[in-house]
């Protein structure tokens, strides 16, 4: 009989050690499993920063790629009206036509190949980043000139002039009339034109008529 009671004490004594080894393994196993997954969510949000970050770079430059291809054929369609109007002025009484048409054309041939040379820059692979930030700020710089002058030229004409060619530089502003004369007052209609137009100071601008 207390054989007995000893055996049974014995496999108790083992059943306990065996469940006690059980629950220790199945608590460390939690462990190493939690401790996993909070690495991998830890890694997680950077891949998805690095790739945000890549999709904004490629979108930008897309969007500046496709703003100079749009300003090279803009600049195009108006060279191909010009020269169409220039090839139409035949007849000797239009020789101040021609001035005029031959002028915006060559105008527009000079800004056309400074926004060629600027791309071609910005499309450089071997050209800085600081290279292409320049080139790009330029492409936009002519843009805005081009389309100040195209308006502030549309103006001048709205006000019964002829035609009207403006050359922007660095120093000045110089805008011709097709005219046989300006009056003082047509003067400075013209000249707060080209002012507000092209952000310039009045006297800048220098204003002449032929005729």
């Amino acid at each position: 009989m207390k054989i007995f009671k000893r055996n049974q004490l014995i496999i108790l004594v083992i059943s306990l050690m065996l469940i006690t080894s059980g629950y220790l393994n199945f608590t460390a196993n939690r462990s190493d499993t939690k401790i996993g997954d909070a690495e991998l969510v830890s890694t997680i949000p950077n891949a998805e920063d690095s790739i945000e970050l890549n999709n904004v770079e490629q979108v930008n430059t897309i969007e500046a790629t496709n703003q100079i291809e749009e300003n090279l054929k803009e600049a195009q369609r108006e060279n191909e009206i010009i020269t169409k109007t220039n090839t139409e002025i035949e007849t000797p009484m239009q020789t101040d036509d021609y001035y005029f048409t031959n002028s915006k054309l060559e105008r527009n041939n000079m800004y056309s190949e400074s926004l060629e040379t600027y791309q071609e820059i910005y499309n450089n692979n071997n050209a800085t980043a600081e290279s292409k930030n320049e080139a790009l700020n330029k492409i936009n710089s002519i843009s805005n000139i081009k389309n100040a002058i195209m308006i502030a030229e549309n103006l001048i004409i709205a006000k019964g002039f002829e035609d009207v060619v403006i050359f922007v530089n660095e120093q000045s502003v110089s805008v011709i009339i097709k005219t046989p004369e300006l009056k003082q007052e047509e003067v400075a209609q013209i000249q707060n034109i080209v002012s507000r137009e092209l952000n310039v100071e009045a006297e800048m601008i220098h204003i002449s008529n032929k005729t």
